[in-house]
Parts: C-alpha cells; structure tokens; sequence
C-alpha cells in the first residue's frame, strides 16, 4: 500500500468509533421524536418487537431520564456507561446531573438493563468488537448543562 492509503485507512479506523455513536444518538433523536409510551421499562422493553427495538426503547427511557442534565457546578455531574461492547465495558459514556437524578438509582437500573440488552443480542448475533476499552471523561458543568469532559479539559 501507498503511504497515502495506509494513513487514509488508519483514519478511517479511528473515526469508526465516532461514525457509530454518531449513527448511535441519530438514532436515538429520531426516537425521541416519537410519542412516549407508558408502563414499566423492562415489561415495554420484553414486548418489543426486535432486540434493537427493546434497546431503543430503554434509551429512550435513559435519554427522558437524564433530560438536559442541568448544573450549578462541576460536583452536580456524573458520567454513566451506556450499552456494553462485545469485549466487556460500556460503549458510551453519558454525562447526567444530580439535580434531577439524586443518586441515579433508577438511570443506574436502565443503564444495567440497557447493557444486558446489548450483550443477548451481541450474543445471539455471535458479535466480535476491537476489545478497545472507552475511558470514563468524566463530567463538568458547562453553561448549567452536565458534559463530557474533552480529552484536553481531562489533562489539566
């Protein structure tokens, strides 16, 4: 291979985390937009028609949970691991707030629910993924909305 095509490869390999979650919250806004539907998460999520349906749905109940995850300052903002990847771990990493979350009990649970959904359908799909583990950033109040932290502001 040419230089040029090796290093245009490389990058290729280093956004394809980004284009999934990319891909990933495109999902999820279009799934936003539908109406909400009510009843517990784990009795909606075992009635939906697919696996990915089941794991939209409990997104969606994650997303509602976490709203806009406002702050007055940095100790209002946690981070919360979204789905698991074939190798163990969360795919994502999610910023949320106190405030409106207390101790995040109940996001903790459709987090876990979440994950487990993942891992029986990357199971049943026979799933491989890099065995890359996505570091936690950590949370930071911004403008009184919780973010991630960029790898920039996790240095200093």
């Amino acid at each position: 291979m040419y230089r040029h095509q090796l290093n245009a490869h490389k990058r290729a390999r280093r956004l394809l985390p980004l284009r999934m979650g990319l891909a990933l919250w495109s999902m999820v806004g279009l799934l936003g937009c539908a109406s909400a539907v009510s009843g517990p998460a784990d009795e909606q999520a075992a009635n939906a028609s697919s696996p990915r349906a089941a794991e939209a749905l409990v997104l969606s109940k994650i997303n509602a949970a976490i709203g806009e995850a406002p702050c007055q300052n940095d100790d209002q903002c946690r981070t919360i691991g979204l789905g698991a990847t074939a190798c163990g771990g969360p795919a994502a990493w999610q910023p949320w707030s106190t405030q409106t979350n207390g101790q995040g009990e109940t996001l903790k649970a459709l987090t876990e629910q979440y994950a487990r959904l993942q891992r029986q359908r990357q199971s049943q799909d026979g799933m491989v993924s890099t065995c890359r583990y996505i570091q936690n950033p950590g949370a930071q109040c911004q403008l009184q909305r919780c973010v991630l932290k960029k790898a920039s502001d996790s240095a200093s």
